[in-house]
């Protein structure tokens, strides 16, 4: 049994915000991490030609700055080598191939207990913590949506990241089925965007975003694209599977040969944790609205579950810090 003041799950770029922020106020931690490395969704999902989509002054984590001549949208090497930088300049040291398979609060002790998984050597862990971060992330396991009749497709059905990036290079005939509404923007219109919801509402940002759209692209219609409201749409919704015809909800029918899923990712928090519904839902997400979704009951935080992105995960570690700074402070006064 180990007794730590803060356990940390998830040694992505939550949680290495959070040990960072906590190390500024010499808070003492530990961060458990299920994979072998850290961020291993950057290292082991991500495109190698990936760039951060937003500006780098939008996706820097706390207390520490991307070089001065990094570009404006950094590259996956880059953020990378950002993130290796960060836990060596913070000295993080997180305990790799340790999942996380049941947490549950003690009332009668005051604390969080956990078990885990030392996958290396094949024995379970404990844990006692005053305060749990859960910073598993909203990515921990591939989402492949529950469609009627998908049990009876022949051919193969993959998540996305499974495969090779570039279908349409090597003879693939794809389609593509878009599941909800987008708009379409460049990446500088939307780095506009985030400058000006400093100072300006953020439906008036949207608005002008949609006027600058509308502007720069002009009429999409020619490529099947409707917008603002509606966003490029291919085929719309599935409805059903029959074998290999997929019929989508316009009532359209089309046989294909594999289905491919690139329908994201989901949390799995909500799997190992207990006593935890006061923050988070049966999803795994927060409960309640940004910006007061960070902190539960107990001890308990979550850390870039928000859907705010990296800006998020910087807010969300500064706030659990102070707080958790602010409780250890309370009690020993």
């Amino acid at each position: 049994m180990e007794n730590v003041v803060v356990l940390i799950v998830g040694a992505g770029p939550a949680g290495l915000a959070t040990a960072a922020c906590l190390s500024q106020f010499s808070i003492p931690y530990v961060i458990v991490e299920r994979e072998s490395c850290s961020a291993s969704l950057w290292r082991n999902r991500a495109y190698d030609r990936l760039k951060l989509h937003l500006a780098k002054e939008f996706c820097e984590l706390p207390h520490m700055s991307y070089p001065l001549d990094a570009p404006t949208y950094i590259p996956k090497t880059l953020f990378v080598k950002y993130l290796d930088d960060y836990v060596e300049h913070f000295n993080i040291q997180p305990k790799y191939l340790t999942s996380v398979e049941s947490s549950t609060f003690d009332n009668e002790e005051k604390c969080w207990s956990i078990m885990a998984h030392d996958m290396a050597k094949s024995t379970i862990v404990r844990f006692t913590a005053k305060f749990l971060v859960v910073a598993s992330g909203e990515n921990s396991a591939e989402n492949i949506p529950m469609i009627p009749g998908l049990q009876s497709f022949p051919g193969d059905v993959i998540h996305s990241s499974k495969i090779s990036y570039d279908l349409v290079a090597h003879g693939a005939n794809t389609s593509i089925i878009i599941r909800s509404p987008i708009h379409v923007m460049t990446k500088e219109l939307i780095r506009l965007g985030m400058t000006l919801a400093r100072r300006l509402p953020l439906n008036l940002v949207d608005t002008l975003l949609v006027m600058a759209a509308n502007l720069i692209f002009g009429d999409l219609s020619r490529y099947g694209i409707r917008r603002p409201k509606m966003g490029p749409m291919v085929q719309g919704s599935i409805s059903k599977i029959m074998g290999d015809i997929v019929e989508f909800q316009c009532s359209k029918k089309i046989s294909f040969d594999a289905i491919v899923f690139a329908t994201g990712y989901k949390s799995t928090s909500n799997i190992w944790l207990k006593n935890g519904e006061n923050m988070l839902n049966g999803n795994g997400l927060p409960i309640k609205e940004y910006p007061n979704h960070w902190k539960g009951e107990n001890g308990l935080y979550c850390a870039g579950l928000g859907r705010r992105g990296l800006a998020g995960i910087a807010v969300d570690a500064k706030n659990i810090a102070s707080d958790i700074k602010s409780v250890i402070g309370t009690m020993s006064g």
